[in-house]
């Protein structure tokens, strides 16, 4: 006569304090786990939809400067090429497909304030410290050639922003005043003042190219059409406004980044009232730059975060 005695040993079950791992003893045999398959597989399932759900926007860091970046600009051709420029007076041309540094140059010597490129996309123009404009081409100097600007412009007074027009050689720059300049010549055809000490931020208008719009120290934002020998109009805010974007599918409205936190979209002929008050952040918004639909904008903020708005929703979709 066989007698089985089932014995445990207390040693395998029972933990010695509360932060030792439970053993749980489990029968491992596929008979007992006929829907195990199916179970794992919707596990997997809801584990990558969830991921995609919470997966965060980033997809990759630019590493390469030596100091603080001031100032982006687009390739107005070519998605993949971004240029940057940095507080120490470089600037650095990016591959976004390969996630590289294609080209490094010594623009000017202190701050980069403001990068356009050209709109045909065959060079660019940067502004700085220096009180100098520089133009230089988007193709890096072949082999044993120097890094040289195609033109150097000599200002008077600090230049803090800049801007291209879309169809012709014609730009326009911001500081103690607002100039508009042609490629072929050394001094402004038009400048524009409206007793206002400084301007930080000037743009011009991608439909209605003859319009420039610009961001006053005196809380103002002032527009300008260069066909007109005077600023056009003038809506003074509660706050300063650091920098200013139109629309580039509905030719009048513009957006305006604000140090009181928040939005405002304009339409230019009733300045009166802003037609959205996009809300959302809590510091000062720095910068904004629209997606060529013109459905929605992204925004960036002192409070670290950079947040995506519908054109006429007040609060951000994404964070």
């Amino acid at each position: 006569m066989k007698v089985k005695l089932l014995s445990r040993n207390p040693d395998d079950y029972v933990r010695e304090t509360k932060l030792d791992i439970q053993r749980v003893p489990r029968n491992y045999d596929p008979s007992l786990h006929p829907f195990e398959v199916s179970r794992e597989y919707t596990r997997a399932l809801n584990a990558t939809k969830l991921e995609r759900v919470f997966a965060k926007p980033f997809l990759a860091s630019l590493d390469g400067h030596r100091d603080g970046v001031n100032c982006l600009a687009k390739h107005t051709t070519n998605l993949s090429t971004l240029l940057s420029g940095s507080c120490d007076g470089e600037v650095k041309v990016w591959n976004l497909t390969k996630r590289e540094c294609v080209r490094t140059l010594q623009a000017h010597e202190g701050f980069v304030r403001g990068m356009v490129v050209r709109h045909c996309g065959t060079s660019f123009f940067t502004v700085g410290d220096d009180k100098t404009i520089k133009q230089w081409k988007i193709e890096a100097p072949a082999y044993g050639e120097e890094e040289e600007p195609l033109n150097t412009i000599l200002g008077k007074t600090v230049f803090t922003g800049l801007d291209h027009h879309r169809k012709e050689g014609v730009f326009a720059t911001c500081g103690q005043q607002v100039d508009v300049w042609d490629e072929q010549r050394s001094s402004p055809i038009r400048s524009f003042t409206w007793g206002v000490d400084s301007f930080s931020a000037v743009r011009f208008n991608p439909v209605e190219t003859e319009l420039l719009a610009s961001c006053a120290s005196d809380r103002s934002i002032v527009l300008y059409d260069m066909r007109e020998p005077a600023p056009l109009k003038k809506v003074i805010m509660t706050m300063r406004s650091n920098t200013v974007c139109w629309n580039p599918m509905e030719a009048y409205y513009f957006t305006c980044s604000n140090e009181d936190y928040n939005l405002y979209t304009y339409d230019m002929r009733h300045l009166d009232k802003p037609i959205t008050v996009h809300m959302d952040h809590v510091s000062a918004v720095l910068d904004l730059d629209y997606s060529p639909t013109g459905k929605e904008f992204v925004s960036a903020s002192f409070d670290k975060t950079i947040r995506i708005f519908p054109k006429d929703g007040g609060h951000s979709r994404l964070v």
